[in-house]
């Protein structure tokens, strides 16, 4: 494709099929597509080629780095240097009137005819093609502005009169290379941070294999690796894939897929990403996920849909473009006319229709947003922030206020036991112990800590039968062969939650477990306040605790609702809503999903649960709230960049135009502001890159 309405029609070829929903993204050169299952993947390529274009489907080894233009940016630059030596002494020799000898108009004929077919083959080839299929394209307007001032110079050198327009033909055709070429390099830097991110998996891996007692290093293909394969990895590897530290310690670097700087430290029963740098000591990794499961697998996925999909900004400009290269071969035709029926001369009403042909080529059109999607949500992976579409660019608009959740967002999540009180006969290791079998069944945070407090204290656990699971209240189940109930205590505690310990229907003691503030959370939230957005815990802690966190981040009293049932979240999140707010949540549960779906932003912190990351709309992969205000503020610039792309591509066509049309403007000059305007939007779009 070599301009958005290449993309369109593609896009219409796609969606006239029967079960088809597709976008088409010019910029990646992708299209996205959703079919029922009776529309095969010969069905999709069909329709492509149908539409004078070509396919093929994206497997799971897809090069991403692969150029796939009819042209590749190796032969642009050979045409370019090549048509840019031969133009030279055709514009000399066309401009300067006393360097022009005997005969010169023959042979600025020879130097411009192999510009014209040989440079300005792509443009004439692809337009060719879309005539074919009844078609047109920017390519439409090039090879007719180009081929006509040649056709109408040759015609003047064989009938030895009119005027020469060789000039306009060599330079035109020199200056859209020049601005292909230096598209397809701008447009290969905009994805540089997804290819990053995909480079960063290891291509093969280091396992052991045979007996136990004296297992053998193999190295493996990673395609070969299987969950539960035990990893070797030394200082200066890449980790192959996600697993947990069995033996050995190091300090990983993880800061290409997370933004973290700092090198983290891992030992025995530590979780580890595939894709992290080894830095220091050896380490053996159990694999836990390998493939497409892998959390490197998940990003390069989610960025990658990101930039397939279409912001509905892009839409309005698809819309123009659609019609827009027909309605430019009439506005030439009309100047043509115009020209003429005013009495001007057929040279001068040439000009115009070819300089009318030349500017108004829709390529900064196509650009403008693809473009910025494209080099703002690389961006955002390569500082932990995954966007999961481009509507969320256009949904952080306008967001006044940030719901956090306690429990593993504000906080760290990681509860531990804190203190334990006990009935008058009772002791703490049998109220512990009862409780810890019963938590065993449950995933909850608060479950874990009992659990593992047990453990610490060297307490068995029981196994537990009958167990019930009450969200937002407690847990019971069969220990021993009594009822124990592990419920949330309606006694308030200021250090920490608290759980109280039942069985028989009697109260035998209260576990109260304490957890961490995380350290860039007050940070997180001043900047939020900085930022003129206002901060608010939800959480389903009593009122006691919740304001001790809110105060020991920053949060204002007011703006703090506690005891909220996790049904009752998603409701909370709709009430602001109700009083004019545009909210953004942020949490990392499964509590938290109905919530994250009903906020106009959701955003999941990376180390939460699957079914939050699935709701959310941003993932945040350190699992760090100093990314929620990056993520908003790169949201807001990307939008910021995509407004000021369209608001130059729409303005410079409508005053374009008008001015080609009235002859003020050189067909030569009209080539070069054409082509400038390309690389001016995805230069543009490129600024996001340095974003911090």
């Amino acid at each position: 494709m070599t301009c958005a309405s290449c993309a369109a029609r593609v896009e219409r070829g796609l969606n006239a099929l029967d079960g088809v929903s597709a976008t088409v993204n010019f910029a990646i050169e992708r299209a996205h597509v959703e079919h029922e299952a009776h529309v095969s993947a010969q069905d999709l390529v069909r329709a492509v080629e149908t539409a004078g274009y070509r396919a093929a489907v994206v497997g799971e080894a897809h090069d991403h780095s692969a150029e796939h233009a009819d042209v590749s940016a190796g032969q642009l630059r050979t045409r370019l240097l090549g048509s840019a030596v031969l133009a030279v002494p055709v514009v000399a020799l066309s401009m300067v009137m006393p360097w022009q000898f005997s005969g010169w108009q023959w042979l600025v004929f020879a130097l411009t005819t192999p510009i014209v077919a040989w440079g300005g083959y792509p443009f004439h080839r692809a337009a060719l093609r879309t005539a074919v299929h009844r078609s047109a394209t920017m390519d439409t307007l090039v090879s007719l502005g180009t081929w006509a001032a040649y056709l109408w110079s040759v015609a003047a050198v064989l009938t030895g009169a009119g005027h020469l327009y060789f000039e306009v033909a060599a330079v035109v055709t020199v200056f859209l290379l020049a601005g292909r070429y230096a598209e397809s390099h701008a447009k290969r830097s905009a994805g540089a941070a997804l290819r990053e991110l995909l480079e960063l998996g290891a291509k093969d891996a280091t396992v052991l294999r045979g007996d136990d007692d004296e297992p053998t290093e193999v190295r493996i293909p990673i395609a070969e690796l299987r969950v539960g394969d035990v990893i070797v990895v030394r200082p200066g590897e890449r980790v192959a894939t996600d697993g947990v530290v069995i033996d050995g310690a190091t300090a990983l670097d993880t800061s290409a897929m997370t933004g973290e700087s700092l090198p983290v430290d891992v030992a025995d029963g530590d979780p580890v990403l595939g894709g992290s740098l080894n830095t220091t000591g050896l380490v053996r990794i159990r694999a836990t996920k390998v493939g497409a499961d892998t959390q490197l697998a998940r990003m390069a996925k989610l960025v990658t849909d990101a930039q397939v999909g279409k912001a509905s900004i892009q839409r309005l400009a698809d819309r123009v473009s659609a019609v827009f290269v027909p309605a430019v071969l009439v506005i030439a035709a009309l100047t043509l006319a115009g020209w003429l029926l005013a009495g001007q001369s057929a040279a001068a009403a040439f000009t115009a229709a070819v300089a009318v042909l030349i500017i108004a080529c829709p390529c900064a059109l196509g650009l403008a947003t693809p473009t910025a999607i494209l080099v703002g949500t690389g961006r955002g992976a390569q500082l932990g922030i995954l966007i999961k579409n481009p509507q969320v660019l256009e949904g952080v608009r306008g967001i006044d206020t940030v719901v956090l959740d306690k429990t593993g967002t504000i906080t760290t999540g990681v509860m531990a036991v804190g203190g334990l009180t006990v009935t008058q006969g009772e002791t703490a290791d049998t109220v512990l112990a009862r409780a810890a079998a019963v938590e065993a069944a449950s995933e909850h945070p608060i479950a874990a800590a009992i659990v593992a407090g047990a453990k610490a204290a060297g307490l068995p656990i029981a196994p537990v039968r009958e167990f019930s699971s009450r969200p937002g209240h407690g847990v019971t189940g069969l220990v021993d062969g009594v009822r124990v109930e592990v419920a949330r205590s309606a006694i308030a505690q200021q250090a920490g939650t608290a759980v109280e310990v039942s069985w028989d229907g009697r109260p035998r003691g209260t576990i109260t477990l304490t957890d961490t503030v995380r350290p860039t959370s007050a940070a997180a939230v001043a900047e939020l306040k900085a930022m003129g957005i206002t901060p608010m815990l939800l959480t389903g802690d009593s009122a006691a605790i919740a304001q001790v966190v809110a105060s020991a981040v920053g949060i204002d009293p007011d703006h703090v609702i506690a005891d909220v049932l996790p049904s009752d979240k998603a409701d909370a999140v709709t009430a602001l809503q109700a009083q004019g707010r545009r909210v953004a949540m942020v949490g990392d549960g499964v509590n938290d999903s109905a919530a994250l779906a009903t906020a106009d932003i959701g955003m999941a912190m990376g180390t939460g649960t699957d079914a939050a990351i699935e709701a959310g709309d941003v993932t945040l992969v350190r699992g760090d709230l100093s990314t929620v205000p990056t993520a908003l503020r790169l949201s807001a610039r990307t939008l910021r960049i995509i407004r000021q792309n369209l608001i130059w591509a729409f303005g410079y066509n409508v005053a374009a135009i008008p001015l080609a049309a009235a002859g003020l403007l050189n067909p030569m000059i009209a080539g070069a502001a054409m082509a400038a305007s390309s690389v001016l939007v995805v230069t543009n779009s490129l600024r996001l890159r340095a974003f911090r």
